[in-house]
Order: C-alpha cells, then structure tokens, then sequence
C-alpha cells in the first residue's frame, strides 16, 4: 500500500513543482507554430494562387479561370452568363456590400474560412476577396473576385488552436489536481520526507512534523541524518533499488525524534529521476511500528520467561537467564537483581525495615562499556527508601526513569552517565504481601514512560516470586526427606519425586536400575520424555489432574527404559502443595512387567488348551444334534464337578520371568491330567490357573482331589516352592440345554457348574470343600470335617464339609 502511495506522490511532485513550466512551455509552443505559418505564406518561393471569376453589375459571370469550379457549390452553374449566386450561395444577402464596390464606395470586401465539402468526402477551404475595377461606360464597372485555397493553413490553424486548447484543459486538470494532492498529503497519516540525492530535506508534511517532534523550518535543508540513524546506508540502498527500477519497500530503520527518543519506522522510498543524472530527489513514506515491535517483543519476553522459570532446575540457574531474556527481547543494555541476602534461595521475609539490599546478579550487552559501572554496583548497598532499588523496596510497585542520570542517586547517577546509560525501570519480586527481591533495568536511550511495560513487568515480577517461593518449597521438602533416603534407597519399589513442572528431584537406586539412566541424564529429563507414547495422553491428564488437586486411586502406566524396553509399573502418586500451589508429586511403583508377560502366556495356553464341556456328553446328544436343529435337553444323573485353583499365582508371577512361570504350570498341570486320565475322568478347560474336571463316579473324584494335594506337596518340595491349593467339589443330577449354531459351537449352561466354581471359590488353602450332596455320596467311604453354612450367589445358605481323606 505504502509502495502504491509512493508511485502517486512521485508524479505528483514532479507535476506540481513544474506546472508553471510546463505551462508557459506549452503557450510558447503554440506561438512558435504561427510564426512558422506566417514565414512560410510570406516567403517569395511559395506565391499565393488565386482562381478568378469576373461578374457584370447584374452579378452575372463575365469571366472564369479553369479551376474556378472547384470552389463553387453548384460547380455546373459556374458558366458565362450565369447568375454567380447559383454557384456561389454565399453571395446572397451582400448585394449592398457588392453595389458599394460597383459604385467605388467601398475597396475591397473579404469572405474568410468558407469550407466545402467535395464528393470524395473531402474538405477544402477557401478565402474570397472582392474588388472593383473601372471599365468603359459601354461596358460598365465590373466585380472581380478572387478565391485562395487555404486548406492546409486552415488544418494547420485548426491542429495549433486544439493543441493550445489542450495545454490549457491539462494546466487545469494540473493545478486542480495539484490543489487536491496538496490537501491530501496534508491529511494523510503517514509521514513524508522529500530529499534530494545528497540526502538533503526539500519537503514534508504534517505528519513527518508531528512524527518527528519538529516543524517544518527545523527539517528544511536539513539532512536526514537528522531523523534517521544510518543516513548513508540508506541512501545506499535506495540508489541499489533505483537501478533495478524498482521501489524500496519495508526499510525498517531506526529513528530519533527532536527529543532524541527512538523510533522504529518502516519506509517505502522511490527515485525521482531527472534528465540530469545525480540530481534525483527522493521520497520517503514511513509508519511508525515502534508500538507493534513493542507488542511483540513483549509477548516474546512473556513466552521466554514463562519457559525458563518451567526448565530450570534451580533458582541460581533461572536468574541469569531471566535478566538476559528480558534484556535482549526488550532491547534493553543491563538487568540487575538486588536481594536483602547473598543467596536468594535462603528464606527471605521481606518485611524488615532495616533490610539491607545487595546486587547479587548482574547481566549486560556486549555493545556497552559498563565496567567501571558494573565494580561500583558490586559493592553498593541501598536501605529501604533509597536509590531506585530501595524506593521500590519500600513501594512495591514498578517506577520509570527516564533519565537515571537526573535521578540524584548519590552512589551510582554519575557512573550510570559515564556509562552512557539513561532509561531505567524496575519492579518488585513480590508474592501477595511479601517481597523476594528487586530487578533494575537500564538502556542508553532517553525513552518515555511505558506503563503498560511497567504492568507487564509487575505480572513478571509475581511470576519470579512464585518460582522462587516453590524451588524453596522443594529445597526444604528434599532437605526434609533425607533422613528417609536410606529407607527409600534399599526398597524394591521404584519411587520417585517430580515438580509441577514435570522435571525430576529426586529418584531411587531400584529406579535407576530399572531404567537404566544416569543422575546426569535424569537432571536434565522431563517425566513425560520417557513415558511410553501408548500412555502419554493418559498420563497427561492424571498429572494435571494431581496437580490441581484431585485424588487419584491406584494408577498404572508404562516407562521406557534407555535401552528402548517398556517397563510397565503400578502405584500410588500423591502431590504436595505449598500455600495452595502444588510444588512437588512423589509416586511409588511396583514392576508388573513380568506379571502382565505372565497373564498373556497363560492365557495363550488356554486358548490352545480349552475345551467344551459338551466332550463328555454321550454320543447320542452329538446325534440328535446333528440331526436337528433348535434345542435339546439330557439329563445325567450323579454327576461329579471339581474346580482347583492355585493361590496367589499372579503375585508369583511378579518374581520370576515368563518362561519360569510357564514350565512350572505345565509342571503342575501335566500331573492333574496323568491323574484325571487314571481316574477316568474328563478335564474340560484350564482358565488362568483355575483346573475343572467332571465325573460320573463322585468317589473318582474325590480319589483325585486328594491325589492333587499330595502332587502339590511333591512339587513344592521339589521345586522349592510354596504353592497353595484351593478345591471345590459339587455332585447332582444336572439338566443340562445344549444349543447348535451355524458354526457347529455348543453352549453349555449347568447349575452343577457353577456351585462347583463357588465352593473353590469360597474354599480355603490346601483343603477340599464339598456341598451336602457329595458328602451324602461319600460319607460311608471318605473323612469329613463340618464347616458350615456358606453365601451361595442365587441360592439360599448352603452346608458345606472339607474332605480330609478317605475310610
């Protein structure tokens, strides 16, 4: 938009401050042209030509000459004796003037610019000049009449009067428009410079005035330097694009008002080109930016601070770079921190009176000399009230300087002016009422008041506070845990503490060795860089729910060790909070890896192991089947189901890899089939560590089940193991609905079955638990021992015994 302005503006200026010369130009022209006419008609090589025609005193034609008739508008009427205003009509309504010239009153009588029209379309013109000329009284006085072809002056005439008409609608349409750019430029919001090749000022406007803080005589032949820093680089520039023909747009350059503050203006220039090289003017149009550089300087101040207060570890690591980020995005020259003690990570109160204020940090750019400066800081201290860091002290409430050298600081204004710095603002690390320190800030500029800088600033300095105040909280809180560092040092468990931030404080030797990372690597770690993708989103979300102080019951997730492995965990995380802000989530996890890779390898087992317990159904059930479809009922009377379960396998998965576990099961499960096979028995399905068998012949099954207590026992002795059994036994007639899909699969639903599961389920370790109706079955063969009446799910209280052996 800018580089369209500065296309409008240049021609504009080229017609305004030549509009007079190209006037009188165009005027000087035009009287050039005639006198060129009048030399040409006047010189003896080009005689005028006249035709001629001779008329009596009734105005009848006497005589012609040959090319008469060209002239005439009845070109066949031009005959001797013909009335001459057949031929001529223009002659009608000048008998007077022509009786006059017949009489010798009047000498000569002229008809000028008469125009025909020819049949081939074509113009011409022509002068008449009507004379008298004396002859004998016979004869009477006769009209002569002679006819000047004047076409081609005419045509001339009629070209140089369009032409002066012309100059003088342009030197109209010129001034009007000059009038309008002129009110335009006066009202336009952008500023506008006009200079010469030299790079001294010729024009501006309103704007540039106002922009700039000066008025038009202080800018006039001036040089640009004036306003602009870098006046040759510039011009520079400019020269580059003017060879290329093009427009400079966008030059971001940095400016200084009358009162030496500074501006950043961006420029779009052109290049008037003369006739004479090396006398081009040029024109600026600037807009100042200074406010949106500000805005985002500011925003990225705001985004470097929140991320170094959330990485950094520690206080002494965040300060320095504080003071450097907002320096450098602020374009300021030197940040300091000045606390009541040496080491802000101490406990400080804030509140005393007598506090006295040290600079502890100190951060400047390498384009300053503030050396000298910088000695003196050191070993300067301010009490509450004095210098700017103890006015803000005492105010707790952000203050602008514009010029540190008048602020009357005894110790450090005439330093700071040594040091060419000017500018200086500063504000409190201050959290609710207590204030943790004071940071100053100083630039080598003269720079206004900012207040929304100042508000910014005020909002920066909570955020410090509340940094500082949570890396103390976690400080103490490590301090107070290591007298449980042995403790946590030795256990088996992984443990772990975390900020809010994510990043590691503390983690224990079984952490370590699980994951495999050094102290080194996890200092530098985030919690969720080692997180598995799998649960990254999960775990995001319980994190930031633990933080906002939700309680979170049992969680698991999974950990990627430094080698690549996933390592699956489940435990307890809990977060401390300081003054309603959370500081630190400590978490306690147990390694199921093992115990998860064991779940799977059995159930993979039984998945190729499983049966249907239709396979014991009589071959006359499988034939009715076959032969019809819908449902059928059987009954099958004394029918025996038992249900054994190992106790506690999943918590001994957890100590021993997946292969173990596997062989031992296969151990143990290979020698309950060598007994049901010996029994005559059938084993239905193996489910996790759960083993059914069904019988018609009670007394087998109880043979079996004490048979599968002494099979523990070997095995346990043998392999060095603690396994526990617990068996369920259940008899009756059952009825039983057997259903045949499209896929050939038989549904099996039985009563018996399930208060079978009940009494292994509600059994207890190494014993056999009955219902009433095996006991009746076997009561004259084996031992029992009453337990009682037990919960049964959908049955009333059922009696139950514990088989102890046989008669």
């Amino acid at each position: 938009m800018i580089g369209q302005q500065v296309e409008v503006f240049s021609l504009l200026l080229i017609s305004s401050d030549h509009y007079f010369q190209a006037k009188s130009k165009a005027y000087s022209h035009i009287a050039m042209k005639y006198q060129v006419l009048n030399r040409i008609f006047n010189k003896p090589s080009f005689p005028r030509k006249f035709e001629r025609l001779e008329l009596d005193d009734n105005f009848c034609i006497v005589d012609t000459s040959e090319q008469v008739q060209r002239f005439a508008d009845r070109p066949k009427e031009v005959m001797r004796g013909k009335d001459v205003r057949l031929s001529f009509p223009e002659f009608i309504g000048l008998e007077d003037i022509l009786k006059s010239i017949l009489q010798g009153k009047q000498e000569l009588f002229e008809l000028q610019g008469i125009g025909r029209c020819n049949d081939d379309k074509s113009n011409v013109y022509m002068d008449i000049y009507i004379i008298g000329e004396q002859y004998t009284k016979e004869s009477g006085n006769r009209l002569i009449i002679l006819i000047e072809d004047v076409t081609d002056r005419m045509a001339l005439q009629q070209k140089l009067a369009q032409r002066a008409n012309e100059a003088r609608m342009l030197s109209s349409a010129l001034m009007s428009y000059k009038n309008y750019m002129d009110k335009v430029i006066l009202s336009m919001a952008d500023a506008l410079l006009v200079t010469n090749s030299l790079g001294k000022i010729k024009k501006v406007n309103h704007a540039a005035q106002k922009l700039f803080g000066f008025n038009k005589e202080e800018l006039i032949n001036q040089p640009i330097s004036l306003i602009i820093d870098d006046e040759q680089g510039l011009i520079k520039v400019i020269q580059q694009y003017a060879s290329f023909k093009k427009y400079s747009q966008n030059l971001e350059l940095v400016c200084r008002t009358k009162a030496k503050e500074k501006l950043l203006v961006a420029f779009s220039c052109s290049v008037i080109h003369k006739k004479i090289e090396g006398l081009e003017d040029i024109v600026y149009i600037g807009r100042d930016i200074t406010t949106r550089l500000n805005r985002e300087q500011r925003t990225y101040a705001q985004y470097s601070i929140t991320r170094i207060l959330s990485e950094s570890q520690s206080i002494k690591q965040a300060i320095p770079q504080i003071l450097q980020s907002i320096c450098q995005s602020l374009g300021w020259d030197l940040g300091e921190l000045w606390t009541p003690n040496q080491y802000i990570s101490q406990s400080v109160t804030g509140h005393s009176i007598n506090a006295i204020l040290r600079c502890v940090e100190i951060w400047s750019s390498r384009i300053i000399s503030v050396r000298e400066f910088k000695a003196i800081t050191w070993q300067t201290t301010y009490t509450p009230g004095v210098g700017l860091p103890g006015r803000i002290w005492t105010r707790r409430s952000p203050l602008w300087i514009s010029d540190i050298t008048e602020d009357g600081d005894l110790q450090r204004s005439q330093p700071a002016a040594e040091a060419g710095l000017h500018a200086a603002f500063s504000f409190p690390i201050l959290d609710d009422h207590e204030i943790l320190g004071v940071m100053v800030f100083f630039s080598r500029e003269i720079q206004r008041k900012d207040t929304d800088l100042l508000q910014m600033m005020g909002s920066i300095g909570s955020q410090i506070a509340q940094f500082i105040k949570r890396k103390q909280a976690e400080d103490a809180l490590v301090e107070s845990e290591e007298r449980y560092r042995d403790l946590f040092e030795n256990a088996n468990d992984l443990i772990q503490c975390v900020n809010a931030s994510g990043h590691f404080l503390y983690v224990n030797r079984a952490w370590r060795e699980t994951l495999g990372y050094s102290e080194a690597e996890i200092s530098q770690m985030n919690l969720f860089d080692i997180i598995h993708p799998h649960f990254q989103q999960q775990c995001r979300q319980k994190f930031y729910r633990l933080l906002s102080g939700e309680k979170l019951e049992q969680v698991q997730t999974a950990f990627l060790t430094k080698d690549g492995q996933t390592i699956f965990l489940e435990g307890n995380i809990n977060c401390k909070f300081v003054e309603g802000h959370p500081v630190v989530t400590r978490g306690i996890f147990r390694n199921i890896t093992q115990r998860l890779a064991a779940k799977k390898v059995i159930h993979y087992q039984q998945q190729q192991t499983e049966r249907l317990l239709l396979n014991i159904l009589p071959g006359v059930i499988d034939h009715r089947l076959k032969e019809q479809l819908g449902s059928i009922a059987e009954d099958f009377a004394d029918v025996t189901v038992l249900f054994a379960d190992i106790i506690d396998l999943t918590e001994i998965a957890a100590s021993m890899s997946a292969i173990q576990l596997v062989n031992l099961l296969n151990s143990i499960f290979s020698a309950f089939d060598h007994l049901t096979e010996q029994y005559g028995l059938k084993k239905i399905k193996t489910i996790d560590d759960a083993y059914m068998v069904v019988g018609e012949h009670a007394q087998a099954i109880a043979q079996m089940a004490l048979h599968i207590q002494k099979a523990i026992a070997l095995f346990n002795a043998e392999n060095h193991q603690n396994f526990s059994i617990c068996i369920g036994i259940h008899s009756g007639s059952v009825a039983t609905k057997v259903i045949k899909d499209k896929n050939d699969t038989y549904v099996l639903s039985a009563n018996i079955v399930s208060i079978a599961n009940c009494m292994q389920f509600k059994g207890i370790a190494d014993k056999i638990q009955v219902t009433q109706d095996t006991y009746n079955r076997l009561r004259d063969e084996f031992l029992f021992e009453k337990r009682g009446e037990i919960e049964v799910k959908g049955k009333e209280k059922m009696t139950t015994y514990l088989l102890t052996g046989q008669k």
